[in-house]
């Protein structure tokens, strides 16, 4: 059933039930305060960690995820953010017919995550936007760079981007790499148009995300002026 304005156009579709958003880790919530929602686009570029991150929570709690076009993702690394192996579809190297390897799996999972070509064809990002939107799935591209002008992917309702990658671990000449620092900024459409940003541990020191809180310098108040 559906509620029609006195010009005639529809104003809302009652028949169409909105599902609920994909949850997310609570590091992310800063950025992600509604979780992903259902038949959006939402673009990822900077980091894989951050891509992982976004969408383990959902995995670890049922929702079936691909990846497209990501060879440098091993199933270890997914695993070690949380996601759901048995629930988790890889196709690192999709070929010209990656479309049509998208939009299958579109149809068929709760998350598709890609890597598109450096050139994608802006009618091939409307359909296949228009698909996920209504598939009630989510689509998320990646671009391991900063986006340029905040747009990695012209159809995403939200873009996530991420910036920095500050190390920790090493000390004099010895250690090992135990967490990096980012900071990660939010924009879109919609009620994603406030711009946000977070600085998160990706990875943590224990792997996966975490909240990057500072340390507050610790004032001696026992030292006397001089």
């Amino acid at each position: 059933m559906a509620v029609r304005r006195l010009d005639g156009s529809t104003a809302v579709d009652l028949t169409r039930r909105v599902a609920p958003a994909l949850p997310i880790h609570p590091a992310l919530s800063p950025l992600l305060p509604d979780g992903i929602r259902r038949g959006s686009t939402v673009s990822v570029s900077g980091s894989v960690s951050l891509l992982l991150a976004l969408i383990s929570t959902a995995s670890a709690e049922g929702a079936w995820c691909a990846l497209v076009g990501l060879p440098t993702i091993s199933a270890e690394a997914a695993a070690e953010y949380g996601l759901d192996l048995q629930r988790l579809a890889i196709v690192p190297q999709p070929g010209a017919s990656w479309t049509t390897a998208v939009g299958a799996l579109l149809d068929a999972v709760d998350i598709v995550a890609l890597r598109p070509p450096a050139r994608a064809v802006p009618g091939d990002v409307r359909r296949l936007a228009a698909r996920a939107r209504n598939r009630d799935a989510v689509l998320m591209p990646y671009q391991p760079g900063t986006a340029v002008n905040g747009e990695t992917w012209p159809a995403a309702d939200v873009r996530l981007s991420a910036q920095g990658g500050r190390w920790t671990g090493i000390g004099a000449g010895h250690g090992r790499l135990r967490q990096r620092r980012l900071t990660v900024t939010a924009a879109g459409r919609g009620s994603a148009a406030r711009s946000r940003s977070s600085t998160l541990w990706l990875p943590a020191a224990g792997g996966g995300v975490g909240t990057y809180e500072p340390v507050a310098p610790v004032l001696d108040l026992t030292a006397r002026a001089g």
